[in-house]
């Protein structure tokens, strides 16, 4: 199982300047705030809100799908596409590392009665081979495996992008073995942007796929799941059942929206800024980087004479906020970072390795 390791409480520690923890640390912009203020609203739940309905149905064409639906969440995205997929007892294949297995506290198996077959790989990823491989002839005495799962991007593997080749094979294998398909797209437009590969190409050919605004996109809440008309409708009923539908939630739409009109180009920048992360990194004996291919930096200090651990606090001490995820530092690049603070994180990197 990966291990996420919650940065370090410490009453002494500065004022978090520089965070780094995740993307989902952003906050709205002030055009964003002047857009959830200015929102129009209905019942989002009787689909009398005009700001979710325009939201939703500028996902559903962005993705290339008939129709889609507002979640508080990105894991409720995930939740109710298997509810809707699969029936209890039923398997679902995805990366050993996949947030469906890593981080939604079991959820589609408590509430689906689903097991998920890991499938292991480099970066986050399983090769259509391995996809093959853990695929059984249909038994009485084997599960029905009815969904193969993807995130784009592979957040533990490093932020690492799927192949749009290697997308379109496991898409082809799923339908040779009557399963559909799911896409993870939390941060889908961040290997749009780095791949100029759109978001409809990209999700060309799966079932279901959803993004999440709270993350790079920079909304305080909320991801849109888009698929067929009828999927959608199914979805729907999880969503009601799971507690999910809301009232006047286009005050939330609001930011969303205003993030695609805004806030997808930029994540260019957020890329930029780590490649700079992790070259200065790289740059300090010991320090071993993973070179990033989207937002996402993980290394490990060990080298260097410092324990992860070690290294997590003492940056913490001096204001700047990372964590500890499957034994490696993962630090995330996001609207609130500059290129000022990328360079101040690494001089303190290099400092706390020279104290050591």
């Amino acid at each position: 199982m990966t291990a996420y390791t919650p940065p370090p409480r410490d009453s002494a520690a500065a004022p978090i300047r520089i965070n780094l923890l995740s993307d989902t640390q952003t906050r709205p912009t002030s055009g964003m705030r002047e857009a959830i203020a200015r929102a129009e609203v209905g019942d989002e739940q009787i689909g009398d809100d005009p700001t979710v309905n325009l939201l939703c149905e500028r996902v559903a064409d962005l993705l290339g799908k008939q129709a889609a639906v507002f979640m508080p969440s990105g894991t409720m995205c995930n939740v109710a596409a298997t509810l809707v997929h699969c029936r209890p007892g039923d398997e679902i294949l995805a990366h050993e590392t996949a947030h469906i297995i890593a981080r939604e506290g079991g959820a589609h198996a408590a509430l689906g009665g689903f097991q998920i077959m890991p499938l292991s790989g480099a970066d986050g990823q399983f090769s259509p081979d391995t996809l093959r491989g853990a695929i059984h002839p249909r038994s009485r005495y084997q599960p029905p495996q009815t969904v193969v799962s993807v995130e784009q991007t592979a957040n533990i593997g490093g932020g690492t992008i799927w192949k749009k080749a290697a997308l379109d094979e496991v898409v082809q294998i799923a339908r040779q073995n009557g399963m559909a398909t799911h896409m993870d797209g939390a941060r889908l437009l961040n290997a749009c942007v780095a791949t100029g590969i759109s978001a409809r190409d990209m999700a060309a050919g799966w079932d279901s796929a959803w993004i999440d605004f709270s993350k790079g996109l920079g909304a305080p809440v909320g991801g849109v799941i888009a698929g067929s008309h009828d999927f959608i409708d199914e979805v729907w009923r999880w969503k009601q059942r799971l507690g999910g539908s809301m009232r006047q939630a286009g005050v939330c739409a609001a930011a969303c929206v205003y993030a695609l009109d805004h806030h997808v180009d930029r994540l260019a920048d957020d890329h930029a800024n780590a490649r700079a992360l992790a070259r200065g990194l790289s740059q300090i004996q010991g320090i071993e980087v993973q070179q990033p291919e989207t937002n996402l930096v993980f290394f490990k200090p060990e080298g260097a004479g410092v324990s992860g651990d070690a290294m997590v606090k003492a940056l913490r001490q001096r204001g700047v906020l990372l964590a500890m995820m499957d034994g490696r530092i993962r630090a995330c690049t996001h609207l609130d970072v500059s290129a000022d603070m990328i360079e101040e994180t690494i001089e303190l990197v290099r400092e706390i390795v020279r104290g050591a």
